[in-house]
């Protein structure tokens, strides 16, 4: 299980080369290393970023994901298209989780949520992008080890009916799947706000700013894949995840 990467959209930006290193090179370490030494079964993080400009709600694994908005989503499309490779190559199983906006104790400390939380308790304003106009799939962490504890014993096969001259970007005829891994439900952030305030018992101050370079307006998962496989789907609310975070980042910081 490959859960690690140069992570971020807006870091990207300032250091690529980052991302070169962990998420390219890295990644191609960790195919060595299961090639040569008789891995059954290769689960690897990717993103939502892959699906990019797409805007055909909700985001599916079947869509086709060439067009990335950062080279953080770049690099994780790659890491897809390595990971087929080797399939192909060295049948060796491999399996993407494009995880939407994991949030929840010991989350990153430069997620939406933690920031947020931060800031409102130290009485500075929060950087809302877009305006505030965004809206995310928030997935609680509990939801996404679930799901990956569900699909690590389900190494994929090869499909079937996999047609090359009509080609499935969700399926192959070498063993390998991707899947996304999403509350399947997306929410306002000024809504995360509001849930957020509550649960602080303080009120945020808002800074509102312009998109920034590399973000999205809006993030949907569908998980109809993820259901058919391993009968289970993300879906933690978002308040009662929300809660949850604010009691663990309350205890963790002796707030």
């Amino acid at each position: 299980m490959h859960l690690a990467a140069q992570a971020g959209v807006r870091h990207s930006l300032v250091d690529p080369f980052a991302y070169i290193d962990s998420n390219l090179v890295g990644f191609t370490t960790i195919l060595e290393g299961c090639r040569h030494n008789g891995c059954k079964h290769l689960l690897y993080a990717s993103s939502s970023s892959v699906y990019g400009s797409n805007t055909h709600m909700p985001f599916s694994v079947h869509d086709n994901v060439d067009h990335p908005l950062s080279l953080y989503g770049a690099s994780k499309k790659a890491n897809e298209l390595m990971a087929h490779a080797y399939s192909h190559l060295f049948h060796l199983p491999t399996t993407g989780l494009r995880f939407f906006t994991v949030y929840g104790p010991w989350g990153r400390p430069d997620m939406a949520i933690w920031l947020f939380a931060k800031a409102i308790l130290a009485g500075e304003p929060i950087k809302l992008f877009n305006n505030g106009d965004m809206r995310r799939d928030f997935t609680y962490v509990d939801d996404i080890v679930e799901s990956i504890v569900r699909l690590v014993d389900r190494a994929p096969a090869p499909d079937p009916k996999f047609s090359g001259d009509a080609p499935d970007p969700g399926t192959s005829n070498a063993p390998w799947r991707v899947y996304n891994i999403g509350n399947n439900n997306p929410v306002e952030l000024l809504e995360v706000v509001r849930l957020l305030e509550d649960a602080l018992g303080v009120k945020a101050k808002r800074e509102l700013l312009p998109m920034q370079p590399g973000d999205v307006p809006a993030t949907y998962a569908d998980v109809d894949d993820l259901m058919r496989e391993v009968e289970f789907k993300p879906s933690t609310p978002i308040g009662e995840g929300i809660q949850r975070f604010v009691a663990w980042f309350r205890d963790y910081h002796r707030l």
